[in-house]
């Protein structure tokens, strides 16, 4: 079945080569969405659209995605260009849900949807596009990392901490900051204690297609009620949520033992490279 990744990149800034979440790695130079390419298209995804902004279009090609063009299909929206006109004052985007709804005219395939600037694992990549090939229109999925396979050695960081039914589908996420490993546990910034085996999301959703109307549908209500708000955002996850208390959608919840990799602090720059040389990835 063909099936597309949408890597959420519009964050990315100007300089893009010179940004810490886009830092490269090894002698070959790749940055962390690079790794991201290969396990998909390893995996079997057929298409690679990518959500950016026209302003680093030019370096977004010259640095990652134009060694893909005579590979794989590869689709580009401009985040800032989709939809409704941002209100005077307000130059950043409408968030991570209306990034997936830029690619609404380019992606008419089940898709999976990644953040640009985390390195998730190869398996993942595999559960995800063994779950699209069987999925049906109701059904999603999330990867559910441990919370201790997701930390930073450098300070706090933010998650969405997932609860799950007894037949391992979405109930819920809470978001909690300043996640850190204390002694034997894991404590976020106002004390609440993890054992670090909970399921965490890290935006890596699995969707039907039939999922991009119904996100269009929940972003026009949220523009309703936040048109003219320079700083509310249409979350992703918080579509899903929706869609889940309205019983339109269920989430499965994939759980990986894959350790997550990122950028959040300049130190991590060593600690990435050194766990992608031990993992053979460079």
């Amino acid at each position: 079945m063909k099936k597309a990744l949408i890597a959420m990149a519009a964050g990315m800034g100007s300089r893009f080569g010179g940004l810490k979440q886009a830092a490269k790695f090894g002698d070959g130079a790749k940055t962390l969405l690079d790794f991201a390419i290969e396990d998909a298209i390893q995996s079997g995804f057929t298409k690679l659209a990518f959500v950016i902004r026209k302003d680093i279009e030019d370096v977004f090609r010259q640095v990652v995605s134009g060694k893909y063009e005579d590979k794989i299909d590869v689709r580009y929206s401009f985040q800032e260009l989709c939809g409704f006109r941002l209100p005077e004052g307000r130059t950043k985007p409408w968030g991570t849900g209306h990034a997936v709804l830029s690619m609404i005219d380019q992606v008419s395939e089940p898709f999976l949807a990644i953040n640009a600037d985390d390195y998730y694992g190869p398996s993942v990549y595999k559960s995800a596009a063994d779950f699209l090939d069987g999925t049906d229109s109701k059904t999603y999925s999330l990867a559910g990392y441990m919370l201790e396979n997701t930390l930073s050695e450098n300070g706090g960081v933010s998650r969405g901490i997932c609860a799950a039914d007894d037949s391992g589908y979405l109930s819920g996420i809470r978001e909690h900051t300043g996640l850190v490993r204390f002694r034997s546990k894991i404590v976020d910034s106002s004390g609440e204690e993890f054992t670090g085996k909970e399921y965490t999301s890290l935006n890596f959703w699995s969707f039907p297609n039939s999922f991009m109307q119904l996100l269009g549908t929940y972003f026009e209500d949220f523009l309703s009620k936040n048109s003219k708000d320079e700083k509310a955002e249409f979350y992703l996850p918080a579509a899903v949520d929706t869609a889940i208390k309205e019983k339109v959608a269920r989430v499965k919840i994939l759980p990986t033992s894959e350790k997550w990799q990122g950028v959040t602090y300049q130190g991590d720059v060593a600690i990435v490279e050194n766990f992608l040389r031990e993992s053979g990835r460079i």
